[in-house]
């Protein structure tokens, strides 16, 4: 029977395609989408108690809500460094949603509610694909939940603070190798966590016109107590892999620290800039264990080696007329993954995004958004080191989204 390391590395991988990692675009809000994702200087609605709590007391209307969601499609294509062998992930589709409200009882006290599925998606690599034994396929879906507040202490200065609480479930297979055997085995894993964090911010408004953020969410560590570890190996080997069996470990959600500058040029125009650290060097390694263990299912700690990085957004906006709002931006999101730990779990690539967006107001204070991201991740090669695969990864997301507006 070879050395079974292959599940701990699947398990391994789980934690940034779920928490925080793959393709990390953002969904949260159809406008900022449109805009490039700079929405830690802005308040224009109830969205920015997720992007900045502090912004919530600069909303011009005592009531402000908005809702929506995106179709995210992606397509990722693995092929490997010998060029004998090419396959794509089936490009399945996820709706990631999101609802935000906002009550101003006071001037300069306001309270506002953001719930986000920030992290959502299904991966299908296939049976029998040439990484079966890291990862088959994946499903998952996280949601989050912030209550907060913000309070302005004079025209010029506002701070806010909210509590995140995150709640994730996933489900994965993979196969597993075994010698002197016809037919492969088997694991499924399922599980889920549940963590709290918080999302503090503050805003300055120096001069007519000009607003800056500063945002800082904090380190949620997701642990997953007694998932489920089901493996399915012919009988000879059922003392080795234990068929029923719990999983434990812990995922690290790394803390986020954004700026953000916008100025409103004029009537018409406001342009922005957005630049987010990634704290991504918390996911350095995991300890996971089983509830029974044998020779080859047994706790194990295993490095990522993930890096810190900035992602780089600006963006614009353009008032038409009376009904009609036109956006555009563009980012920057380098990998966090060194070549020695590339994993088809979560191919991180570095990537450009596009975005696109537009408003119309169809009666009084109502909004319809419309947003179009197009995510590029550029072809890279590389290799993960503890099992040796190798391979060259690329990637094309694309998410339309559409969302509604309606402050008074």
């Amino acid at each position: 029977m070879r050395k079974f390391t292959g599940m701990f590395f699947l398990l391994l991988f789980t934690a940034p395609t779920i928490f925080g990692g793959g393709y990390q675009v953002g969904l949260h809000g159809a406008k900022n989408i449109g805009m490039g994702l700079i929405g830690t200087s802005l308040s224009d609605d109830a969205s920015a108690y997720f992007y900045n709590p502090a912004g919530g007391v600069f909303i011009k209307d005592r009531f402000s809500f908005c809702g929506g969601g995106t179709l995210l499609m992606a397509r990722t294509t693995y092929q490997a460094s010998d060029m004998a062998y090419q396959t794509s992930i089936d490009p399945g589709i996820s709706t990631p949603f999101y609802f935000y409200a906002a009550f101003k009882p006071f001037e300069d006290l306001s309270i506002g509610l953001a719930v986000n599925t920030p992290y959502g998606n299904k991966i299908v690599w296939g049976d029998d694909w040439k990484g079966r034994y890291l990862i088959q396929d994946i499903s998952f879906k996280a949601i989050t939940i912030q209550p907060s507040f913000s309070y302005r202490f004079n025209d010029v200065f506002s701070a806010g603070i909210g509590m995140v609480m995150t709640n994730g479930n996933v489900e994965l297979n993979k196969a597993i190798p075994v010698d002197g055997e016809e037919e492969e085995g088997q694991l499924n894993i399922s599980g889920s966590a549940y963590n709290v964090g918080v999302n503090v911010g503050v805003m300055v408004r120096p001069f007519k016109g000009m607003s800056l953020g500063l945002d800082y969410r904090s380190k949620i560590n997701m642990f997953v107590d007694d998932g489920d570890a089901v493996f399915t190996v012919p009988a000879s080997l059922q003392t080795s892999f234990p068929p029923n069996n719990q999983v434990s470990v812990s995922l690290p959600l790394p803390a986020n620290l954004d700026f953000g500058a916008s100025y409103q040029i004029n009537d018409k125009w406001m342009v922005g800039l957005n630049l987010c650290y990634v704290f991504w060097s918390t996911y350095d390694s995991l300890t996971f264990g089983f509830a029974t263990t044998t020779s080859v299912v047994k706790e194990t700690t295993t490095p990522t080696l993930y890096k810190d990085h900035l992602i780089t957004r600006i963006g614009a906006q353009y008032q038409l007329n009376d009904r009609i709002t036109l956006r555009a931006g563009a980012y920057y999101d380098p990998s966090p993954v060194s070549d020695d730990y590339l994993h088809p779990q979560t191919p991180s690539l570095d990537e450009i995004g596009l975005t696109c967006g537009l408003s119309v107001v169809p009666v009084k204070n109502l909004s319809i958004d419309l947003s179009f991201l197009f995510l590029k991740g550029f072809e890279r090669e590389g290799t993960y080191l503890p099992d040796n695969f190798s391979g060259k990864y690329k990637t094309n997301v694309y998410a339309p989204g559409i969302g509604l507006t309606y402050s008074f």
